[in-house]
């Protein structure tokens, strides 16, 4: 029995003139996803992109599993194809669902006919479909509202297609359709989330992630390096740069006063951050920051660094508390690796009394102490470390 992948693509549907283009990059990433399992084509029709296999050797679990987590996809189903034939439909049902349907209790059948010229209705098929599943399963009963299992017909131009209950997709956009964008990246739990969320918004993702041996080590990198593989998944492939920086952060703690120690570091970051992002072709910065959460995210302090630079800076953290965002790493499978004990250089050279509502004036005059910054920042980006996590 032959079986395919139906993919419906939600938000995609309510596109205009350029819905193709949005559909067509989901199918590059789709192909980009399955890659390495084999060979599939890729047809459009009606909001449903029908692939099939090449090789009846490919497994269908696996591909399944990673659409799964393609942004733009709203939900999908494996289904079996069969011959526009109300005998063939029927019979390939019990078949192809005989599983799913021992497991159930109630189901309901429903029905999409695409093709006008086929004599059936909908109601008419949804009603022999499913008297004939009782026929053959007497354990079963109709349930319309919340059933276990949703049996659905789909009568095509060229065939029918069979599949029970639909797989729920990542939703959002196509990753690459709304630009491309730089992610601060730590090793705690928000930045992650902030960068799957933009993600979903089609935003192509590069990282710019901190380290300051001897005082972070080389597991903290490691850390960051999982994390990203973990959103990678989701967002495709994200070209990372790790930037030395113990040389800046011995200069602030050496040069200002500790109580600025935090925010002068974060606008540093900002600023490396640009560079980074402009020549990576990028339009924005992300952050995983939320209002409120530690003592650099007021919004007095995040108003000190933002003014650094000229891109937008993301935060889709911003209003959420932190159950909110470890519900989500939860989800994605970033948190068990965020909580691992290795220190990010965010931690190196902590204030004990952080200021809350710096003044900007008071900001750069302390930050104006850091003798050759400009050629410190230059040094830095320079020398950042590129690695592509796929």
């Amino acid at each position: 029995m032959k079986e395919i992948i139906l993919i419906k693509n939600g938000e995609l549907a309510l596109k205009g003139l350029n819905r193709n283009s949005f559909e067509d990059k989901l199918i590059k990433n789709m192909k980009i996803r399955l890659a390495d399992l084999g060979k599939f084509t890729f047809t459009k029709s009606q909001s449903t992109i029908m692939i099939d296999s090449e090789d009846e050797d490919i497994d269908l679990d696996d591909a399944a599993d990673r659409l799964s987590k393609v942004f733009g996809i709203a939900a999908l189903s494996r289904a079996c194809v069969c011959e526009k034939d109300f005998d063939c439909i029927k019979t390939a049902a019990v078949s192809y669902l005989e599983e799913q349907l021992e497991d159930a209790r109630t189901f309901k059948v429903e029905a999409k006919r695409s093709d006008k010229k086929f004599p059936m209705k909908s109601p008419e098929i949804c009603r022999e479909a499913g008297g004939y599943i009782l026929s053959k399963f007497h354990h079963l009963k109709v349930d319309v509202h919340n059933p276990d299992i949703i049996v659905t017909i789909e009568v095509r131009e060229q065939y029918a297609f069979i599949h029970g209950n639909r797989i729920k997709g990542a939703g959002g956009m196509p990753t690459g359709t709304s630009g491309r964008a730089a992610v601060l990246i730590s090793g705690g739990i928000d930045s992650p989330v902030a960068a799957y969320m933009m993600a979903k918004r089609g935003i192509e993702l590069c990282a710019v992630h901190f380290a300051s041996p001897p005082y972070t080590s080389e597991l903290a990198e490691m850390k960051v390096m999982e994390l990203l593989k973990r959103v990678a998944k989701y967002s495709g492939t994200i070209t990372t740069y790790v930037v030395p920086f113990t040389k800046i952060q011995e200069q602030i703690r050496n040069l200002c006063p500790e109580e600025y120690f935090t925010i002068i570091m974060r606008r540093i970051m900002m600023i490396v951050s640009e560079k980074i992002a402009q020549g990576q072709n990028c339009s924005a910065l992300i952050t995983g920051e939320s209002v409120g959460q530690v003592a650099s995210q007021t919004i007095y302090a995040l108003a000190c660094t933002d003014c650094v630079v000229n891109m937008p800076v993301f935060r889709p953290c911003i209003g959420m508390d932190k159950e909110e965002i470890i519900s989500i790493s939860r989800k994605i499978d970033t948190f068990e690796t965020s909580i691992q004990p290795y220190e990010d250089c965010c931690t190196v050279f902590t204030p004990r009394h952080p200021k809350t509502r710096p003044h900007l004036d008071d900001v750069v005059r302390a930050q104006s102490k850091i003798e050759d910054l400009d050629q410190l920042i230059d040094e830095a980006v320079k020398n950042a470390k590129k690695v592509i996590i796929k």
